[in-house]
């Protein structure tokens, strides 16, 4: 059941992660970017549930540091209350997120990004 329950929040968690960042953006603005910049193809998503930059810019690397920095809290609050490791939430949210990925949108996989089909 905890695993359940787990599973359904990560993945919401990772459809919806977004940061409020030194900005203050909103949480549309802070969707509309992620979504925006994997558009674009900046940053994909990884097997260990963070977002990696896929084009080396200060931009990707930005969006990729905030959102990161926002999920990693998340995976520790989940991880506190399930009393599980926080890799254990970290791996569960990267698979749920690449298989959530948009085809055409980027995802690692085996150390190398590749556009999901």
């Amino acid at each position: 059941m905890k695993q359940l329950l787990i599973a359904v929040f990560v993945a919401c968690l990772t459809v919806t992660s977004v940061s409020a960042s030194a900005q203050q953006l909103s949480l549309q603005e802070a969707k509309n970017q992620l979504s925006n910049a994997k558009d674009q193809g900046l940053v994909g998503e990884k097997p260990d549930g963070y977002l990696g930059a896929v084009k080396d810019t200060e931009t990707a690397s930005q969006i990729a540091k905030q959102i990161n920095e926002a999920r990693r809290k998340e995976y520790i609050r989940i991880a506190e209350e399930n009393d599980i490791a926080v890799a254990d939430v970290e791996l569960l949210a990267g698979k749920r997120a690449i298989e959530q990925t948009k085809s055409g949108h980027y995802i690692k996989v085996d150390g190398k990004w590749r556009k999901k089909p």
